[in-house]
């Protein structure tokens, strides 16, 4: 039996989601969901720690799960929504960077020079861009559906509140029939 029936998952759903999604668009600092999907695990946790805040009691393993699980899905959203201003800003520059590796490289074998030349000299029309999305949402939403809701699960028994002194659970009685 939860203790937690009465639980509002929307708001610590979309703090976790927030965290991941945000945390997983930034350059650099995505970097670290190649360690163990660490930035949506860590939304995952983020969310079953808020709920956990939000609740008189602890909260259970399976609610947890839950709350990580709508934030992994919102994070998803998070993600690609964030990345598209970030790679309108940071695409130029990444361009004129492999410009210079291909000035700069005299002896780089043809076929390398031709992938940076292709990277380099091509700018992505707007429905390739918008297929790309699609595709990052799916996998995203994959990704975070998965991971975060490990995240929700570890931080339900990570985050627990124990249980205040002289309280009883008592387990209501079915309906007879």
């Amino acid at each position: 039996m939860s203790t937690t029936t009465n639980a509002n998952y929307g708001q610590p759903a979309l703090i976790g989601g927030l965290v991941m999604g945000v945390l997983s668009a930034l350059p650099f600092v995505s970097a670290g969901n190649i360690c163990c999907c660490l930035w949506v695990l860590v939304g995952g946790l983020v969310a079953a720690y808020v709920l956990q805040q939000n609740q008189p009691g602890p909260i259970q393993p399976g609610d947890g799960a839950l709350v990580g699980l709508l934030a992994g899905l919102i994070g998803a959203f998070v993600q690609v929504i964030v990345s598209i201003p970030i790679s309108l800003l940071i695409g130029p520059m990444e361009r004129a960077m492999v410009q210079r590796i291909i000035e700069m490289s005299g002896n780089m074998p043809p076929e390398v020079r031709g992938i940076f030349e292709r990277y380099g000299n091509n700018g992505a029309s707007t429905a390739f861009m918008f297929i790309g999305r699609i595709f990052a949402l799916m996998f995203w939403l994959c990704i975070g559906a998965v991971f975060s809701t490990i995240g929700g699960l570890l931080g339900a028994v990570i985050f627990k509140k124990n249980t205040p002194p002289g309280t009883i659970d008592v387990t209501p009685a079915s309906p007879s029939a």
